[in-house]
């Protein structure tokens, strides 16, 4: 049913203004359920059980929609998905998938649901090895140089993160299946090892980027806080690398993951600093505006990332006064997941399921 305003201005029906969301759908949006998931393994690290399980049920919930709105995009809006794919600024998203479904398998794995675990697992991997082909191709080659390297962003650190969600979870289910233990190790270490290559990767094309073209306010998005989520769950893999049960794999690169772990924990804490600054920067001193948008997820999962990670290392490495800074950081990411999400709840109601107000669509009509 469409609605007419004094003015004779038609408003769109329900069904029309879910069309527009689909279709407009962000293709980082499972970022969501990485924030969630991570926050609720940090609970349960903790022994707030009932709370973690609460969000677990919210987790299972949004990657259940998720997974659907991104179907039917892909049958009705081909060619806006298509354009996403092509657009070196958005691709990289795409690996949010990745990341949510290997976090969601930790978060399940931490539950006793091995099986469902291994099966995101494989669908997690799967996602990597198509996605770590297709986006480089479809995003990167025949692009303009120039162009490729001005449209990059902090979205190209979710690569890192998919790659590294694969091992954390790799690791997590590997003394659980004993006759594949091997490839498990396998996995983990071969994913982490990419993972921490692709970092460095990714950290001097944004380094060259910044220094060519500088960075204006509207451009200090908040997937910019990935380049520390990144380091962060390279710690989670490390540590549950370095707790894997005994294999050739394992044992070869234990001593040296070990060390690495520390060394990203420490790159990730140095970088809060700069990461707090700029946002002050852009909110504060140019006055950008502090809306609603699904990017501020990329902002929840790297903190949520941080204080697991801090608490995995201090566990690991014996080093109680990190896991103290693991605890405090897991508080602050809950903090931050409930304003998000009911910024997220609000934006929904009053965007996509409010029947528009008559002045609202005489606007958008003129």
């Amino acid at each position: 049913m469409r609605h007419v305003t004094a003015e004779g201005v038609a408003a769109p029906g329900l069904g029309t203004r879910l069309d527009a969301a689909v279709r407009g759908l962000n293709p980082g949006y499972f970022a969501l359920v990485m924030g969630t998931g991570i926050v609720s393994i940090g609970l349960a690290d903790h022994g707030w059980d009932v709370l973690s399980l609460i969000l677990l049920v919210i987790d299972v919930i949004c990657y259940g929609l998720l997974v659907v709105l991104v179907i039917v995009r892909g049958i009705r809006h081909r060619d806006a998905l298509r354009a996403d794919f092509q657009d070196p600024a958005k691709a990289f998203a795409f690996f949010t998938f990745v990341a949510a479904s290997c976090v969601l398998g930790s978060r399940l794995a931490v539950a006793g649901e091995h099986g469902v675990a291994a099966g995101l697992l494989l669908v997690g991997f799967a996602a990597w090895l198509v996605l770590g082909y297709l986006i480089p191709w479809t995003a990167l080659l025949g692009v303009d140089k120039g162009s490729v390297l001005s449209a990059a962003n902090g979205t190209w650190f979710i690569w890192v993160v998919g790659s590294q969600a694969v091992a954390v979870l790799a690791a997590t289910l590997q003394p659980m299946f004993v006759d594949w233990r091997q490839a498990l190790a396998m996995l983990a270490v071969v994913s982490w090892a990419i993972g921490v290559f692709l970092y460095g990767v990714v950290g001097v094309v944004i380094i060259v980027r910044l220094l060519l073209y500088g960075m204006r306010p509207l451009e200090f998005t908040p997937p910019y806080w990935v380049s520390m989520g990144a380091t962060a769950i390279t710690v989670v893999a490390g540590a549950r690398i370095v707790d894997m049960a005994d294999a050739p794999m394992v044992d070869a690169t234990r001593a040296l993951i070990a060390g690495a772990a520390v060394l990203f924990w420490a790159l990730g804490t140095w970088l809060i600093p700069p990461l707090v600054i700029a946002g002050y920067w852009r909110h504060v001193h140019h006055r950008v505006p502090l809306r609603y948008e699904p990017a501020l997820w990329s902002i929840v999962f790297p903190l949520g990332m941080y204080g697991v990670g801090s608490s995995f290392l201090g566990a690991t490495d014996r080093l109680p006064w990190v896991e103290r800074i693991g605890i405090v950081e897991g508080w602050l990411a809950l903090g931050v997941w409930a304003v998000v999400f009911v910024a997220m709840l609000v934006n929904l109601w009053r965007n996509v399921l409010r029947a528009p107000r008559p002045t609202e669509v005489t606007t958008r009509a003129r």
